[in-house]
């Protein structure tokens, strides 16, 4: 006979009864990331006389930047072996631990010339992990309770014509209930000391589950914080047309726009405000990528605290109460061991 599904490429899976009395299946990489780091203790204790994670209380050497490290290149060895434990950490990421998604894509970033301070930092990366391995991704089907208060309707049709959401000609019938998408994006302006890029993240959720993450330097150096912000939110919608297109060509029903959320207010009034106008080229461009999105009824967008923003951690290090906070928000029984 078929049970439920029990691992899932070395992710264990589990239904988990929620606060709201709502059952859910919960991914976790516990048992993933404690192998991981007991190997990383093995290696330690074998190569570099018998040194041991540190004590993991936070995820990140303070100020360390990683862009501006100045320590001894690594031998062709230990840069195999820094290269292999970011294939790990990678992987660790795609099984849910987006807590580290910004550290990960900064040491990611170092992989063809790696230094002694970035396999420190990965070091210090595992020792975190260890400390909290428990953490697990719930799945909540549960519709989010939206404030449609937040977001205002606008008169688009006179800028951007009688524009529509492309759906797919050969979709099938939608069945079963509707699902909700939420959008949560923010961009860390010239974030990267060396060449001064910016960084993108964003959180995608159906319902409340959280299904897509990024966290990625900008192609272009933006000079502006509202350029980067504007780059960033093309970005994630784009990403989000993507998603609406899969779920309709497996027949789920999408209910009414995706709801974006930046905690920029200049983005969001000129994305709610049709007679706003931008001239510059390069920012024109993202500027009227997310405009039309709103304008053909595809996406809505509204303000939310820098606070409530879980896509902050995917911009930046962050640390405190804060982080506890904004990663409470994507993951469940992360801190309640500590």
């Amino acid at each position: 006979s078929i049970g439920d599904p029990d691992i899932y490429l070395g992710a264990k899976l589990r239904p988990v009864t929620m606060e709201n009395g709502v059952v859910a299946w919960a991914m976790s990489a516990s048992k993933y990331v404690q192998e991981a780091a007991s190997n990383v203790e093995k290696y330690l204790r074998e190569n570099f006389d018998g040194r041991a994670l540190s004590k993991g209380i936070t995820q990140w050497p303070t100020d360390y930047a990683p862009e501006l490290d100045t320590t001894p290149e690594l031998p062709w060895k230990l840069a195999n072996y820094y290269q292999s434990l970011i294939g790990i950490l990678h992987w660790v990421v795609e099984f849910g631990r987006v807590d580290i998604i910004t550290e990960v894509s900064k040491l990611a970033s170092h992989m063809a010339l790696p230094r002694e301070g970035h396999l420190d930092a990965t070091f210090h990366l595992f020792a975190y992990l260890k400390r909290h391995h428990a953490a697990r991704m719930v799945f909540d089907p549960t519709n989010p309770t939206i404030d449609e208060g937040a977001f205002h309707d606008g008169e688009w049709k006179h800028f951007y014509g009688d524009v529509k959401e492309a759906i797919p000609p050969n979709a099938p019938e939608p069945r079963g209930k509707e699902v909700d998408l939420r959008l949560y994006v923010d961009s860390d302006h010239a974030g990267d000391k060396l060449t001064r890029r910016s960084r993108t993240g964003f959180f995608i959720y159906l319902n409340s589950a959280l299904v897509a993450w990024l966290s990625r330097k900008q192609a272009t150096i933006e000079t502006s914080v509202f350029g980067a912000e504007f780059v960033a939110m093309k970005q994630a919608v784009e990403a989000a047309r993507g998603l609406r297109y899969k779920l309709r060509m497996m027949g789920v029903p999408i209910a009414g726009p995706t709801s974006v959320y930046g905690d920029n207010m200049s983005v969001i009034h000129n994305t709610q405000k049709p007679e706003s106008m931008l001239k510059k080229k390069s920012n024109a461009i993202c500027y009227h990528v997310v405009r039309e999105s709103v304008a053909m009824g595809e996406s809505k967008t509204a303000h939310v605290t820098t606070k409530e923003n879980p896509a902050d951690i995917a911009t930046k290090i962050t640390t405190g109460t804060t982080r506890k906070h904004l990663v409470s928000m994507l993951l469940h029984a992360i801190y309640d061991e500590h």
